[in-house]
């Protein structure tokens, strides 16, 4: 008799549309886990929302009254042994209209935006910061979007 195996991913992403509802973006979502560093374990939470929501959550965190691309918000830390099943990394939430217009801005399709977009969050909510690492963030960013086969 042969034993069925089954494997636990270590990472999982969802898909959700501004009101949290699931999204069916498949192709995102195994694109994402596949080119993931190593280090992303658990669960992440990509929000595709309209450009107002954006703006609403930008004037509520950052302070800023427009929309941006993307926002990263981590889990935090303390919150993972309390949690049951996989761990919520936290939650990347992208904002559709400006992503429609920085792909056609670059000349590229919009799931290729989503998929910049998505990853940017991601190694923003595993704790990296374009700001303060030196380009430690971009260099990485740029070796896991190649290895996406995105240039």
């Amino acid at each position: 008799m042969v034993k069925a195996v089954t494997t636990r991913q270590p990472f999982h992403v969802v898909i959700t549309d501004g009101r949290g509802r699931r999204v069916r973006a498949d192709v995102l979502s195994r694109w994402l886990v596949r080119v993931a560093p190593r280090v992303a374990r658990g669960e992440l939470v990509v929000a595709l929302v309209g450009d107002q929501k954006m703006r609403a959550l930008n004037r509520r965190y950052r302070q800023t009254d427009r929309p941006t691309d993307v926002l990263s918000f981590p889990s935090p830390p303390d919150s993972w042994p309390l949690a049951r099943g996989p761990r919520l990394l936290g939650d990347v939430v992208i904002a559709t209209g400006v992503a429609r217009r920085q792909a056609r801005a670059a000349g590229h399709p919009l799931s290729t935006e989503l998929r910049r977009l998505a990853l940017h969050g991601l190694l923003h909510v595993l704790g990296y910061d374009h700001e303060r690492d030196d380009g430690r963030m971009e260099r990485l960013e740029r070796r896991l979007r190649r290895k996406g086969g995105i240039v």
